[in-house]
């Protein structure tokens, strides 16, 4: 229950069906951490805040079911917080929420559950999950909801772990979702959607980065001995994506592949960030059509409705959590890591993201762009 209208009104329905039910809020990360990122004026709704605990309490409370707030706080930072500012540090463009959900709410959580007597839990994502009786597998499918499916942040869930899940709200409407919610008198039915990442207060990745590091004591500008986590703001070269040096940039992590706002160049043209040089601290920048690139490597991949496959899977390909799929053909290299080739360039394959693969509204499985 993460405190907002979809889990709550979850909590909702499965009370109104009868059965004992445990409602459970994840602490992931101390709100009074970093203060200096606080803004003056009134704060972003973000998911997983205060405020969102003491929501959560209150619909268990309005729904006369058990609740526990269960602290993952040191879980989360090193499964998602530090990963998410290694990402950045390295030229990666990182998830965070879908290592959340690989790592602590599909994982850390499951154990818990079972832990308290539970057998399954129920979550307020919208996507699908159903069994396969003819192989005996779970599968994984888009919402119904097109505007609001989450598939694409589920896609490194395990068998057991869509065993022992259910997303009622998977075919359902937000719409449907709202009036369910006032119908059954869910106390936050009104409630607004949060916007931002739980641990960036501002949405301000480059000042969480920084001031995380400072916290850390990781923090090196320029010269001097590297960092545990890396160097962080080191200036270096923007150049053209025939080597050509046009500039300098204050740091990697500052920008993200497909960028073109920030930049500081005065090229007389439209240009944007093509890649992140790590190895040589540049900034690769070029035009549009520069950005498009044929292919990708993931890796860690995930394989959901069968086994690695032993021949090339057709597949729709989304490379971002809005990105049109994209028909692609999915070359498996080994167990984990696989080649996707698509049939028209895409703009923008950004290493850190994910690559999700789609049979109409079955998900194939994913894996994280690596190059």
């Amino acid at each position: 229950m993460s405190g907002g209208v979809d889990s709550s009104t979850v909590a909702a329905i499965l009370r109104e069906r009868g059965g004992p039910i445990i409602g459970l809020t994840m602490q992931l990360w101390n709100q009074r951490r970093l203060p200096q990122l606080q803004s003056d004026g009134p704060a972003p709704h973000r998911c997983c805040s205060l405020d969102d605990v003491y929501d959560a309490r209150r619909v268990a409370e309005h729904l006369g079911i058990s609740y526990y707030v269960i602290n993952f706080e040191r879980e989360f930072e090193e499964t998602v917080v530090r990963p998410f500012v290694d990402d950045y540090l390295s030229g990666r463009t990182p998830i965070p929420c879908t290592r959340c959900n690989n790592h602590v709410k599909f994982d850390q959580l499951l154990v818990t559950a079972r832990q308290i007597g539970a057998d399954r839990i129920a979550t307020g994502h919208y996507a699908r999950v159903r069994h396969n009786r003819e192989t005996g597998r779970y599968e994984l499918l888009r919402a119904v909801d097109e505007n609001k499916d989450q598939s694409y942040f589920l896609f490194g869930l395990t068998q057991e772990q869509l065993a022992r899940t259910e997303f009622p709200l998977g075919e359902l409407t937000k719409q449907e979702v709202r009036e369910i919610a006032r119908r059954l008198a869910v106390p936050v039915a009104e409630k607004p959607e949060s916007q931002e990442i739980c641990f960036v207060p501002t949405g301000n990745y480059v000042r969480f980065i920084e001031s995380y590091l400072q916290e850390q004591g990781t923090v090196e500008h320029g010269e001097g001995e590297q960092s545990q986590m890396g160097k962080l703001g080191e200036a270096g070269e923007v150049v053209s994506t025939s080597g050509e040096v046009i500039g300098r940039h204050s740091g990697l992590h500052h920008y993200t592949v497909g960028q073109r706002r920030g930049l500081g160049l005065a090229a007389g043209h439209p240009v944007y960030v093509v890649a992140l040089d790590r190895g040589n601290n540049r900034l690769v920048v070029g035009e549009d059509g520069e950005l498009r690139r044929a292919s990708c490597e993931v890796c860690n991949v995930n394989w959901i409705p069968y086994g690695v496959p032993r021949n090339p899977v057709r597949a729709a390909v989304r490379i971002r959590n809005r990105h049109v799929p994209a028909d692609a053909e999915i070359t498996p290299l080994d167990a984990t890591t696989a080649r996707v080739s698509f049939v028209e360039p895409q703009r923008a394959i950004t290493p850190g993201q994910a690559a999700v693969f789609y049979d109409g509204a079955r998900v194939l499985g994913g894996g994280w762009i690596s190059k």
